[in-house]
């Protein structure tokens, strides 16, 4: 057990240092429960990890909420989730009462251009370690790679989960029916692509379902607002751009509370803050209702995961007992691995954009892996180069 002040520290620290999304915020939770608190395993570590892109939800969070009741329980739950959010909700809620003061958000070019080469290095060394635990054989090499080209040629992501969880199942009987074992990797392509076209259908169906759930005009309010925000906590999968398309769908396009310009404004503060990019939905609650919007909209996208996680908690230890649902999970796990690893690509195109970014991204490499520097640190030391090397001069428009 962990007590409930170190909890807190923790990941009021992540909280507050987290940059970079999902992929970032999972990688440096990796170092710090699994490489310097040995809290857990490397393979426990990455059934979680695969457990929370099965649920809708924010990824990281529901991953620190996790961490959370594993060491200390139901308060563990209570405690890591609200103090992971906290920061980026109270940075965000500071941004939001500028923003509706001033009319204009704060230059932040030069944050993300310090930022970015340090998260390409984080989830790089988050990806060798996990990868060396999750891929330990050719069938599950290979559904690494088949989820890296279903994602690649625009494959929904939960699609791709469930097929190589699917294919790794079936992979695996054929193989001991067979007596191939590890030579089976082969079927994997097959048994992915068969897969992912029995889930799309049914990916696509709830996803439509979800949209249609709030097509009702609703004049403004705390309570419309809050259920606005639920049902995008409740049936939200994927990267922020889905987030976008949801609040453009709502918000924009259905109850004209907010302008597109608003919409834009709010996502880029989600984007530029530390923490999850669900607190975007703090910026947008206090643009149309004031603090008490705004606490109403954060609480709301955010309970779904508490309560997700709360049912689903205790069942990752019986899946990983089950043969079937252990070998279910091997594939999830790989699958979320491949994930990570084009998001970091896309990241890097746009990241590593002339040599100072290449050196701050090779300087953190080294510190991260021969010195063991913490992440927190690299990311506030990467913020600062970012900040000099762009002049910044303070607010503007």
């Amino acid at each position: 057990m962990t007590s409930l002040g170190e909890l807190a520290r923790l990941f009021l620290l992540l909280g507050t240092t987290a940059f970079g999304g999902p992929a970032a915020h999972i990688a440096m939770m990796e170092d710090e429960v699994v490489r310097r608190r040995n809290w857990l395993s490397r393979e426990q570590f990455l059934d979680y990890v695969g457990a929370v892109n099965l649920i809708p939800g924010p990824n990281s969070t529901e991953l620190a909420i996790h961490l959370g009741y594993l060491r200390a329980g139901w308060r563990g739950l209570l405690v890591a989730g609200a103090c992971f959010i906290l920061p980026a909700v109270l940075i965000v809620g500071s941004l939001a009462w500028a923003y509706t003061r001033y009319g204009s958000l704060p230059a932040a070019s030069g944050l993300l251009y310090g930022v970015k080469p340090v998260v390409i290095a984080v989830v790089a060394q988050a990806l060798w370690t996990l990868g060396r635990t999750a891929v330990r054989s050719r069938p599950r090499a290979a559904v690494g790679v088949a989820a890296i080209a279903a994602v690649a040629m625009g494959m929904h992501e939960l699609a791709v989960l469930l097929a190589a969880g699917l294919a790794t199942i079936v992979v695996g009987r054929v193989g001991r029916r067979l007596d191939i074992g590890a030579h089976a990797g082969w079927l994997i392509p097959v048994q992915v692509d068969t897969a992912i076209r029995a889930t799309g259908g049914a990916v696509g169906a709830g996803a439509a379902l979800a949209t249609a759930a709030g097509a009702i005009a609703t004049p403004f309010g705390l309570w419309p607002l809050f259920l606005v925000f639920l049902k995008i906590g409740a049936v939200l999968f994927g990267s922020g751009y889905v987030l976008l398309a949801f609040l453009q769908a709502d918000l924009v396009d259905r109850l004209h509370w907010i302008t597109q310009r608003q919409l834009l404004d709010a996502v880029a503060v989600g984007q530029v803050t530390p923490g999850p990019l669900f607190t975007t939905a703090t910026f947008v609650g206090y643009i149309v209702g004031g603090p008490a919007g705004a606490a109403i909209a954060t609480i709301a996208i955010f309970l779904p995961a508490f309560l997700y996680v709360a049912m689903s908690g205790a069942m990752i230890p019986r899946i990983r007992r089950s043969a079937s649902a252990g070998a279910f999970l091997d594939g999830v796990n790989v699958a979320s691995l491949a994930l990570m690893g084009v998001v970091t690509w896309r990241l890097a195109e746009v990241a590593l954009v002339d040599g100072l970014a290449l050196a701050v991204a090779a300087l953190a490499a080294v510190l991260l892996l021969r010195y063991r520097v913490n992440s927190a640190w690299l990311m506030l030391g990467g913020a600062i180069v970012g900040l000099i090397a762009s002049g910044y001069r303070g607010p503007s428009v």
